[in-house]
């Protein structure tokens, strides 16, 4: 179990519990629904910070 941060609504969830995750280069992202996890694939740059 780890807390993690939905990247698209900022919700914090336990990784365990995720509705949804994806992997976009080498990251796995958690979710808290399907509409965010829908969202960060439609433009995933616009949610990953770099550096």
């Amino acid at each position: 179990m780890a807390m993690v941060t939905d990247p698209v609504c900022g919700m914090e969830l336990d990784d365990s519990q995720a509705a949804a995750q994806t992997i976009y280069g080498d990251e796995r992202y958690f979710f808290c629904s399907e509409d965010c996890r829908r969202t960060f694939e439609e433009n995933p740059e616009e949610f990953v910070t770099t550096g």
